[in-house]
């Protein structure tokens, strides 16, 4: 076979891989294990470039660390439950299950006709009830401990897809899938009480997690958002009650010039009772989200009422207080007082409402600062001013000083808050883990008995109504009291989907167990060494996950102490594409357009086709490849190839037609090497030769220095460089001559190594290469090869020469050359010879294979 076969060889090798489950795991204490996981797909029909890219990566580092000598767990599965399931019974009157599962086959074959080592048999999808039995039962374990929590609650809801969403599912302002606008509503909700750990989870981003990008950690450290301050109370004038504040900048007090509530707050409700024009404003501003994002974008509103705060240093100064729209009653108090001079938002709310507007912070050395359209937030290097006894007190000293007096005055104290909320898991949906809980009007509410797990989601539903159609169901909700035994109401919400993705990689170690987890096996196999998904998951997903087996350890279903689930994280970019337009605007697919003597044109009409940016491949743009097509034109180990090739792994990716025939050329080449040597091979069992010919010595040498450096590219995944390595020692290869039974026997030396090293990259290939050297067993249980280190090290080395510190020359010598034949040819150089200019030379330091610094 001159030309390489790319269809029939992936699928015999394919074959052979499932035959001797090659990929199957087991725990083995006995050996070191490693835990590859790339976050799973949801299961939408097809599998796209993303998915390409995303599980090549990982399946790279599978094979590799499996060479390396370790236990490898590289498992799969569905994240399956979630809305598009339901959307798409509305649309096509089919089950969400029969949908799902349908698009489950269709992506596991296609994930599968890309060789990627996965162990299948560990498989499982979340929607499947073998799966959320387990998640039920953690939630009453979690439940019983005391971690989760049931309350009313303002909440984002999405009018288009009627259910809650969590802040972090509220993309400016919109619902993160139907891009609708959220709105407020008041609803008894099911919470997490991720804020039991939003210490721990803080601290632990900034002492470990080595292996995690650093802006991954600073999104997350962002977002728990840990801040001193000092939590107090406005007195209001002619009144018994207060407005309690929580405010980081306690020092800007003296600037205070109104104070704020939210349209929840128990004061403006008060005073809408008699006011119908606050009554339409606070329900103007439930119209809004809960989401921070997009209260900063909103035009800052506010309403007066007739009530008056004193201020706490100073019982003759009162101040205005407003219902405003930017203040909402689940952050901090549901109060705020606003200091103009020094916040941006308070600035536009004052001048839009003819308030007072006092600096209170300026530079050191100025006496104050004129504030305009723009406020003076600087705290580097100023001092209070205009604010008492606060005057000349840098700004961290004047947060002390302003809260001891606080607190002299009985009128508040220092207090540490975090931005994080308890993650709100209540979904009104049907196609989603139902929460095992019952409701008794008189036992309140009761867990469902763990024997009656799972509570199972009702087939016979239908959607032909707004809303949850498990709220619908005639009889599924109605259920006696476990404990009394009347009639009861079941918790009709189910939970949010991230919950199902919170734990999966600890049902993975043992997926079939009749419990969540085996302990001995989840403690083998964990944490995951090496997790692999997009930078958007940065806080939704990898936040709940660290919460979530934080929670695991501490309800003993695991022993975790870190509890971290990965230890290391990486982040690949997005595949993009260019973009196409017709005349009308209309997108149109890659496949409908031509390239025709220059010019870009529609394949069926010959129109001109207007090429805009390359973008993420998107649906929405038609700028996608269909992977399926690539495999079946150039080969699953072409597009590995390409994926890998052509830029950084955490770069984003620009698929070219050009790129993915340069890469399966490439793959022809490789093939060549062995199919059509430029010399002999020498037989498999042939000695090692004892006699070296240059040609041969050059050969092993190139070989070894190989080895050690794409090793080490592995390592670091710097797969892009591992590429350009091959290619290089390809071309070496290539033209290595010589019929001598040394270059005979490096050339084979060189060629299995070659296909061990693009094993992990291009595994059909390498196994075919494997077989046409002569061996019988599969190349995957072969064990990494291992670089020679004299033959590895270069026998040159570039020797900086410095004169009195500054570089002068360098020098290309013999790696460890004698010291003073080293000075000696140092001194000698006609640079150094002029920098020394007939001083006298004191002495010559000399650090091996480095650096020479003359001292004169």
């Amino acid at each position: 076979m001159s030309r390489y076969n790319a269809k029939a060889v992936e699928t015999k090798w394919q074959a052979a891989w499932n035959e001797r489950q090659a990929f199957r795991a087991e725990a083995d204490p006995k050996r070191p294990k490693y835990y590859v996981l790339e976050m799973f797909p949801y299961p939408s029909g097809r599998i796209h470039m993303g998915h390409v890219r995303n599980y090549t990566l990982g399946d790279v580092v599978a094979r590799y660390k499996r060479a390396r000598g370790f236990n490898v767990l590289h498992p799969m599965g569905w994240d399956a439950f979630g809305l598009p399931a339901e959307n798409a019974a509305q649309e096509k009157k089919i089950h969400p299950a029969a949908w799902t599962y349908d698009n489950i086959a269709n992506m596991r074959a296609e994930l599968q006709r890309m060789g990627l080592s996965l162990d299948w048999s560990r498989e499982f999808a979340t929607c499947h009830p073998g799966y959320y039995k387990y998640q039920q039962e953690i939630f009453l374990d979690f439940l019983k401990a005391g971690l989760i929590d049931r309350k009313e609650s303002f909440v984002n809801w999405d009018p288009v897809d009627h259910t809650v969403l969590a802040n972090e599912q509220v993309i400016d302002g919109r619902g993160w899938r139907s891009g609708a606008v959220v709105e407020r509503r008041k609803l008894s909700q099911w919470f997490l009480k991720i804020t039991n750990y939003a210490d721990d989870l803080l601290d632990a981003l900034q002492t470990g997690l080595e292996r995690w990008p650093e802006r991954v950690k600073l999104m997350q450290q962002n977002w728990i958002g840990k801040s001193e301050g000092a939590r107090f109370a406005f007195a209001l004038q002619d009144r018994s009650d207060k407005v309690e504040v929580y405010s980081t900048r306690p020092d800007t007090l003296f600037g205070a010039s109104f104070v704020a509530i939210a349209a929840d707050h128990p004061l403006a409700a008060e005073a809408a009772k008699n006011d119908p024009k606050l009554a339409a404003f606070i329900e103007e501003c439930r119209q809004s989200g809960t989401a921070e994002a997009e209260l900063e974008k909103a035009e800052k509103k506010g309403y007066r009422i007739n009530i008056e705060a004193v201020h706490p240093f100073d019982p003759d100064w009162t101040l205005p207080v407003y219902v405003a729209n930017f203040v909402l009653m689940e952050y901090g108090t549901g109060a705020i007082f606003g200091c103009p001079g020094h916040d941006q938002r308070d600035l536009d709310f004052a001048r839009k409402y003819d308030l007072t507007v006092k600096a209170v912070v300026a530079p050191k050395g100025q006496a104050n600062v004129e504030i305009g359209t723009e406020a003076f937030t600087e705290t580097d290097n100023t001092v209070a001013v205009n604010s008492d006894f606060l005057n000349g007190l840098d700004v961290a000293a004047a947060k002390r000083a302003a809260i001891k007096k606080l607190e002299e005055l009985k009128a508040g104290e220092g207090t540490v808050t975090f931005r994080l909320r308890d993650w709100g898991v209540s979904r009104q949906r049907y196609w989603g883990c139902p929460i095992p809980v019952i409701h008794c009007e008189d036992c309140g509410i009761v867990p469902v008995p763990k024997q009656d797990l799972p509570v199972q989601l009702p087939d016979d539903v239908t959607f032909d109504k707004p809303g949850n159609p498990l709220d619908h169901h005639p009889t599924w909700k109605h259920v006696n009291c476990p404990t009394c035994g009347k009639a009861a109401r079941r918790e009709t919400d189910t939970c949010d989907t991230f919950v199902d993705s919170s734990w999966y990689f600890a049902r993975f170690c043992s997926p079939r167990a009749e419990l969540p987890m085996v302990q001995e096996e989840v403690d083998y196999w964990m944490p995951v060494d090496q997790y692999i998904g997009g930078i958007e998951h940065a806080i939704l997903h990898l936040l709940y996950s660290r919460f979530f087996t934080r929670a695991l350890r501490d309800t003993g279903h695991l022993s975790l102490k870190s509890g971290e689930p990965f230890a290391g994280l990486f982040t690949q970019g997005m595949v993009c594409h260019e973009t196409y337009r017709d005349a009308s605007g209309t997108w149109l697919e890659p496949t409908e357009v031509k390239k025709d003597s220059g010019k870009v044109v529609h394949i069926r009409t010959n129109e001109p086709v207007t090429v805009g940016r390359t973008e993420k491949m998107s649906k929405s743009k038609k700028n996608v490849i269909d992977p399926g097509l690539i495999i079946d034109t150039y080969g699953a180990d072409t597009a590995r190839w390409f994926m890998l090739s052509d830029s950084p792994p955490e770069r984003d990716l620009e698929w070219s037609e050009s790129g993915v025939e340069g890469a399966w050329r490439f793959t022809q080449r490789l093939w060549r090497l062995v199919s059509e040597p430029r010399g002999p091979i020498a037989a498999k069992a042939a000695g090692k030769p004892s006699d070296w010919p240059q040609a041969a010595q050059e050969l092993r040498r190139e070989l070894h220095k190989t080895i050690a450096a794409l090793t080490q590219d592995l390592e670091q995944f710097h797969f892009n460089k591992a590429v350009a390595r091959i290619h290089e020692f390809a071309n070496l290869l290539e033209a290595a001559r010589g019929d001598d039974a040394a270059t005979a026997w490096a050339r084979r030396e060189a060629l299995e190594s070659l296909a061990k090293l693009i094993g992990p990259m291009v595994p059909h290939l390498a196994e075919e290469i494997w077989q046409a050297l002569g061996h019988d067993g599969l190349l995957l249980e072969q064990p990494w090869p291992v670089a020679d280190a004299d033959l590895a090290r270069d026998e040159t080395v570039t020797i900086a020469v410095q004169v009195s510190g500054k570089l002068r020359a360098t020098i290309e010598v013999a790696r460890d050359m004698a010291q003073p034949d080293l000075e000696k040819l140092a001194l000698a150089n006609d640079n150094v010879v002029r920098a020394i200019d007939g001083k006298p030379v004191r002495k010559v330091i000399i650090v091996p294979n480095r650096i020479v610094n003359v001292v004169v």
